[in-house]
């Protein structure tokens, strides 16, 4: 099994804000786009380390992970079993959470109404 850690202080930027990369150089859009998806389909488990940074607005967090299904077509079972969030805060590991599944929920409404 493939699995590859992306410190998001480190690889990326200790200070992520925003949700569009029209919004500034460090955005969830970003992160998403330029690491996230990219690492998710090179390896079969991704750590994401989320300690170190000064915080996470949540435009950052939603885009950044909502965005993996809304965007990029991931489901949340894949991502459930291919991503594992390690950090102190807890919150910040719910949200992402419920990112992922408010984004999936709102998916498969959208899927259902398109049938």
């Amino acid at each position: 099994m493939k699995k590859k850690i992306i410190n998001i202080s480190k690889e990326f930027s200790a200070y992520p804000a925003g949700r569009y990369q029209k919004d500034g150089k460090f955005t969830g859009e970003g992160f998403r786009r330029n690491l996230l998806k990219k690492a998710l389909k090179k390896n079969d488990a991704i750590v994401i380390e989320l300690d170190g940074t000064l915080g996470y607005g949540s435009s950052f967090l939603e885009e950044a992970f909502g965005g993996l299904v809304r965007e990029d077509n991931f489901s949340e079972d894949d991502l459930s079993n291919r991503l594992e969030l390690v950090g102190r805060r807890k919150s910040v590991i719910d949200s992402i959470r419920n990112y992922i599944h408010n984004a999936q929920v709102q998916k498969n409404n959208t899927d259902s109404l398109d049938k």
